[in-house]
């Protein structure tokens, strides 16, 4: 009897162990057997789904987290860049935020702490002291309210390079325009000649406003204006200065400096249009030159230039001037807590941590981070641009300060301008948009 009682309470102790185990795994306790960690599931958004050398860097980063932290299991989500954001605003609308997802800096970041969407990082940042101030003055302004940030920044973006062919320019007489009546004239001459003379992609509207306007209409207005404008105290966008912005694109278009079509192609088949050598020029942001080193032929890429827009006569604006801002960043949803949230920051912080940082480089992306460039490791054109964005000031983008209506109204108006519309008509359109958007 000792013995079969003794085998009783031994298989009791078996059971209720194996038991226990299974309620633990249940729990969400389960640990992980190499690392003795807490199994995580983290949701990850981000549009690096490119055949470019940054989508294909981050990618490659996400792989290796994977592979070193086998406790945490991503759920991902890539969606291609042109349906990324109108993807994150639908379930932003529904309150249902992945736990770390691509943000923008400005507006959608304003926009998603207002609506209670995101938590800052400001625990991530003071534990990497040595990290945080490695980034360049000014990196976090656009992501940070009331003194919190919300985000580390992955890339710098300037948007209104004017990229040139310096052979085709060389081949037709013609030198680098500096000033808008030189730019009217290249334009034409190239006309004649049967050459495109400025590539557009505006399929998905915002590279006009982006890449353009966000420059061509600061040298007009001047910075102060559109600050004032934005937030509908002291200026609007029905004023003359504004029209007389729009009204400059609009000659630039009808003078033909763009192809047939150009609503009907995105901004990658523009950046393979102008790699291609079908145009004398584009007007892009730095987020080209990964396109460039993934696509275009070093004899290509030797070829190109880079410089800022030409001066308006009269205007209000400072010439030497690139539109741009701080590039996205990793936004942290709601939702992440406890062990989510620790994961979400270790993720966060190999995916804009200082070799990140290194690798988006060499990738031929700009940074907001103070990292050394290694020219062999990099393009001929990136080069170029590196220098021209160290000796040159950063305006606003247009979309970065404006309300997503007031930029959506911007977005379709210019559309509408470079078919026809009235600049009047437009100029309009985008002030009753920002007012009702900030009720005023």
């Amino acid at each position: 009897m000792k013995k079969v009682l003794s085998i009783a309470i031994t298989l009791t102790l078996t059971i209720s162990l194996i038991l226990t185990g299974c309620g633990k795994k249940e729990s969400g306790n389960e640990t992980d057997q190499a690392g003795g960690k807490e199994k995580v599931k983290l949701s990850l958004w981000h549009n690096f789904t490119g055949d470019d050398q940054r989508a294909k860097t981050m990618r490659s980063i996400i792989e290796q987290f994977q592979k070193d932290h086998t406790n945490i299991e991503l759920d991902i989500q890539a969606i291609p860049p042109d349906g990324y954001r109108t993807r994150l605003k639908t379930v932003a609308a529904a309150n249902e935020m992945p736990d770390l997802f691509v943000m923008w800096p400005g507006v959608m970041t304003k926009e998603f702490q207002a609506g209670k969407l995101i938590q800052p990082i400001n625990e991530l940042l003071e534990s990497k002291p040595e990290w945080r101030d490695g980034f360049l003055p000014g990196s976090f302004d656009a992501f940070t309210i009331e003194n919190n940030i919300y985000s580390a920044p992955i890339a710098l973006s300037p948007t209104s390079i004017l990229y040139y062919n310096q052979s085709i320019l060389d081949e037709n007489g013609l030198q680098v325009p500096k000033t808008w009546d030189e730019l009217l004239n290249a334009v034409k001459v190239l006309k004649e000649k049967g050459i495109t003379p400025i590539a557009l992609g505006n399929k998905a509207a915002w590279v006009a406003q982006s890449s353009i306007l966000s420059s061509l209409a600061d040298r007009v207005t001047g910075t102060d204006w559109f600050l004032k404008a934005a937030a509908q105290d002291g200026a609007k966008f029905t004023d003359p200065e504004f029209v007389q912005a729009l009204q400059y694109l609009q000659d630039l278009g009808n003078e033909g400096a763009f192809q047939e079509g150009f609503n009907a192609i995105d901004n990658t088949q523009m950046e393979q249009m102008f790699a291609q050598g079908k145009a004398a020029m584009m007007i892009d942001g730095g987020w080209a030159l990964t396109n460039f080193a993934a696509n275009a032929s070093e004899e290509a890429m030797a070829q190109m230039g880079a410089t800022v827009l030409p001066s308006i006569p009269g205007g209000k604006g400072d010439p030497n001037t690139l539109s741009g801002v701080v590039g996205t960043g990793l936004g942290l949803g709601k939702g992440a807590t406890g062990a989510k949230k620790e994961a979400a920051f270790e993720l966060m912080y190999a995916m804009a941590g200082p070799d990140a940082q290194k690798s988006v480089l060499e990738s031929n992306q700009l940074v907001s981070y103070k990292v050394e460039l290694d020219k062999s490791k990099v393009t001929s054109i990136f080069a170029k641009v590196y220098e021209l964005v160290n000796t040159v000031k950063t305006t606003p983008v247009y979309d970065g300060v404006m309300t997503s209506a007031g930029a959506e109204a911007v977005n379709n108006g210019l559309q509408e301008l470079l078919m026809g519309g009235k600049p009047e008509d437009i100029a309009k359109k985008i002030q009753d948009a920002q007012a009702k958007s900030l009720g005023k």
